[in-house]
């Protein structure tokens, strides 16, 4: 997914990831209620979504379903934020999240484990 998903669009894709299948209007209803937000504000960020390839429209009564699982989301976001803050360095990443911070030894182990499992 190229498409960077933008706040307005996370707040319709987490409804999406919480209900699954969902028609436009209860996402409506729920962000409504949560967030304020008017039906024209939901259904122009939903079309975006879809334009963009996040949200597939079903038809009848435009039943929304998530193009992109939340974990891979999250994979876009980590990549796009270590590109743009680390120069995709993870090196560097996890140099500055470890800076100063004391580890368990079962930490570390975890995440030697994770590291091997890479190769």
């Amino acid at each position: 997914m190229e498409e960077k998903l933008f706040d307005s669009e996370r707040k319709v894709m987490e409804v999406i990831w919480e209900h699954g299948d969902i028609a436009a209007r209860e996402i409506a209803l729920i962000l409504h209620e949560k967030i304020g937000w008017n039906k024209n504000t939901t259904y122009t960020v939903i079309k975006k979504c879809v334009k963009k390839g996040w949200i597939e429209r079903m038809e009848p009564g435009f039943v929304c379903r998530a193009a992109v699982s939340r974990n891979q989301a999250a994979t876009n976001d980590t990549q796009e934020f270590v590109n743009r803050v680390f120069g995709g360095s993870i090196p560097l990443l996890f140099s500055t999240l470890l800076s100063g911070k004391k580890m368990s030894k079962d930490e570390i182990a975890h995440l030697k484990q994770l590291i091997d499992e890479m190769e």
